[in-house]
């Protein structure tokens, strides 16, 4: 783990509260939306929205709490004890928990003049934790959310102010999500520099001009077609989720809970890529742009057959024009982040006459988040597996 400036830990404290301030605005926003409907009449909304909210909710709580039952005994020491842990979860408390434990590791890390190996260590180990939750959370609520909003006022042919914030902050917080998740799936290879500040941008935006048309092509079939959405999000996500069963995945600790993952990772690409399995990603990713083009086209052509059902007062007309734009920009950014701006991993081992030194044997000690490591292998797949991976015999990386 190599030794970080002061200013890198601050700033790392600072993004960490932002993340959970920014948490709990979405739900505050949220709340504030339901009752909107609430108080207008418009019953359905607000239950829809509850339902999202408390659905992607308690999928949070879910992860977390396997998470910690699946990490080593005395790894998080001190924290509460496991009824105390168990009913934080139960209260939908536990994403928030984390929050504040790794807001808590990263002062203690910030103030100590030459804080230890281990501390980093796991510092780190918490953060990578809480950025996959955060991930999970953008794509099971905020982007659910966000079509139906979308969907919303599309209908009813205008925007109130509250919507229109969260509309902006939902697509910043999303694309920021996987910013995040990308920036955190380095920090476990020791051979992967950090991300600069041109490529974060040009990831930022790919990522926020890829998933506009999407979100905006299923929120307009949501708003012409209000019973059928349901039955199309099932069908994509039954056939995603297979091909991600097929992948054969093993980021959970147990096959049950494994099918929890699936079912995640399901919902994420019915929006975006996301990779979980070994092995060159180029097959997979063109495979899934153009399964997710085509039913994007698809939502389109229904929406332009359709378009005198929804009110005037939207304008329809640059929606689609636009929409066309922000894809194929969006798509040459990719093309231009992975060609020129996404680094090749080095291989810099620690070895004395070929093997493997004593430097390398301390970093296996330390903490590693041996859930993100995986992801990690399957995102930079040129990374060797000793260089990533725990070995067999390690209890989520710690020996």
């Amino acid at each position: 783990m190599p030794w970080l400036p002061r200013a890198a830990l601050l700033w790392d404290v600072v993004l960490g509260f932002g993340g959970t301030a920014a948490f709990l605005i979405d739900l505050g926003a949220d709340l504030w939306a339901a009752g909107q409907y609430v108080v207008s009449g418009r019953y359905l909304w607000a239950a829809l929205v509850l339902a999202l909210l408390g659905l992607a909710s308690v999928a949070l709580q879910l992860f977390s709490w396997l998470w910690l039952r699946a990490d080593p005994a005395g790894l998080h020491a001190p924290q509460p004890p496991g009824r105390c842990l168990a009913l934080l979860h139960l209260l939908q408390l536990g994403y928030l928990y984390r929050c504040v434990q790794g807001l808590q590791q990263g002062l203690l890390v910030w103030r100590q003049e030459a804080p230890s190996e281990f501390d980093l260590a796991y510092a780190d180990f918490l953060t990578l934790d809480i950025s996959m939750l955060r991930l999970f959370e953008t794509f099971l609520e905020t982007t659910p959310q966000l079509t139906l909003l979308l969907a919303i006022v599309l209908q009813s042919g205008r925007a109130e102010s509250y919507q229109w914030v969260g509309i902006c902050t939902s697509f910043v917080g999303i694309s920021w999500a996987l910013l995040d998740y990308h920036r955190a799936l380095r920090t476990c290879l020791p051979s992967k520099s950090l991300l600069g500040l041109g490529s974060s941008v040009v990831y930022f935006l790919w990522n926020l001009l890829l998933l506009w048309p999407r979100v905006l092509a299923v929120a307009l079939f949501s708003a012409l077609f209000p019973h059928y959405v349901a039955l199309h999000f099932l069908g994509l996500w039954l056939v995603l989720l297979f091909w991600v069963w097929l992948q054969g995945t093993d980021f959970m600790p147990d096959s049950c809970s494994e099918w929890l993952y699936r079912a995640t990772v399901a919902t994420i690409l019915y929006f975006s890529w996301f990779n979980v399995a070994e092995g060159r990603t180029r097959g997979r990713a063109t495979i899934h742009l153009v399964f997710l083009l085509s039913d994007s086209v698809l939502l389109v052509v229904t929406w332009v057959t359709h378009i005198a059902w929804l009110p005037g007062g939207i304008p329809l007309q640059m929606l689609l024009p636009v929409s066309g734009i922000c894809f194929l920009l969006g798509l040459a950014l990719r093309l231009v982040y992975y060609r020129w701006l996404h680094p090749r991993c080095r291989q810099e081992p620690d070895q004395v006459d070929g093997a493997w030194g004593l430097r390398s044997l301390e970093w296996r000690r330390l903490p590693q988040n041996r859930r993100m490591a995986q992801l990690a292998q399957s995102f930079f797949p040129r990374v060797r597996d000793e260089a990533a991976l725990p070995q067999k015999g390690e209890a989520n990386g710690v020996l």
